[in-house]
């Protein structure tokens, strides 16, 4: 067996950047990054170190307070020398702006995580009586825009699972690989489509994870959290045959013997490999749509919701903590469904 679970190897590499990136940061983010440990995960906690380093970077390229000082070097007082209009320049300056020679974008959502960011830090210092002062609190925080669900239509999906095993339209080059990951690429597309589990869910699957006798897979939540989800006919179909026909006959290399889904390198798919996977496959399915993993997640969601109308057991399936969650990823759909309903119950009789 692998001396590590997937989880836990992602885990450890998060750690492992984590250390790096905070060698770079102030010194007094050390007390801060450790009381994460118990409540956030590795990937929430990298996620933070960067964001904070673009704001410190910010900072010190724009600010003449901290011009003369070395990032490391910059002592706790300073996080009181900042104001709420420093934080609201802040977030103007991340709509855009040059990085090394390339242009950076952040929307909403970016936005939104930066600020969540620095809020995270101010209150843990403030909370703790270190500081004086919390401008982040004192920003409001940026509206969300509402976006229309990007999925694939029903015969968009019979298209796409077409293709995949077929290859057609595929350039020569890709065919040439094709032919070695057809029965893998079927049985990783149908069980994103067939389960709407999370692209990363899906590649820390280990072939043990399978029980073809109750139909059903065991797969890691985001948080760490063990659960089980139960896939169709069609599904265990494709995994079948690609388990049998393909996957027990690779050799893989050590650390990822326990893995279902393995590369041409024999290791472990990683999430972005997926993501290429699907983005090849769904380009010539769609042009006018950008298809993701994440969006065959959607695709599945919004036709389990179609079909019961039960938002509970889609926020169960999909594995949203907040049924509101899923409501508001689906709120379009309940809007049809309510109006619907209009003309369903007849006051008088025709």
């Amino acid at each position: 067996m692998a001396e590590y679970t997937y989880k836990e190897q992602t885990d450890l590499s998060n750690i492992r950047k984590l250390r790096e990136v905070t060698k770079e940061l102030p010194r007094f983010l050390g007390t801060y990054f450790r009381s994460l440990e118990s409540t956030k995960s590795t990937r929430t906690r990298l996620s933070y170190a960067y964001d904070l380093k673009v704001f410190f970077t910010f900072l010190q390229q724009n600010n003449p307070v901290f011009q003369d000082q070395s990032m490391v070097n910059v002592p706790l007082s300073v996080l009181d020398d900042i104001t709420a209009m420093d934080i609201e320049e802040y977030l103007s300056f991340l709509q855009t702006y040059e990085k090394d020679g390339v242009t950076r974008v952040n929307k909403d959502h970016g936005i939104l995580r930066k600020l969540s960011a620095l809020r995270s830090m101010y209150n843990y210092f403030f909370k703790k009586e270190l500081i004086r002062t919390n401008p982040p609190a004192q920003v409001e925080i940026p509206k969300l825009h509402t976006k229309t669900i990007v999925r694939l239509d029903p015969d968009e999906v019979s298209e796409m699972l077409d293709m995949v095993e077929s290859g057609e339209k595929l350039t020569p080059a890709q065919l040439r690989n094709h032919k070695k990951t057809k029965l893998r690429d079927v049985a990783l597309i149908t069980l994103l489509l067939g389960t709407g589990i999370r692209v990363s869910e899906c590649v820390g699957l280990n072939i043990q994870d399978v029980d073809f006798k109750n139909n059903k897979v065991k797969i890691i939540r985001k948080g760490g959290n063990e659960d089980i989800v139960y896939f169709g006919d069609e599904v265990a179909a494709a995994l079948s045959d690609y388990i049998e026909l393909d996957r027990n006959t690779l050799t893989p290399l050590p650390g990822h013997e326990e893995a279902l889904f393995i590369s041409l390198k024999n290791q472990r798919l990683t999430v972005r490999s997926v993501e290429r996977l699907v983005k090849k496959y769904a380009a010539n399915v769609t042009t006018l749509k950008k298809i993701t993993p994440h969006k065959l997640r959607s695709t599945y969601g919004t036709s389990l919701y179609q079909e019961t109308g039960d938002i509970y057991l889609v926020a169960d399936v999909l594995g949203h903590k907040d049924v509101n969650t899923t409501k508001k990823h689906y709120a379009a759909i309940q809007e049809d469904r309510k109006r619907s309903a209009a003309n369903v119950v007849k006051l008088r009789e025709p």
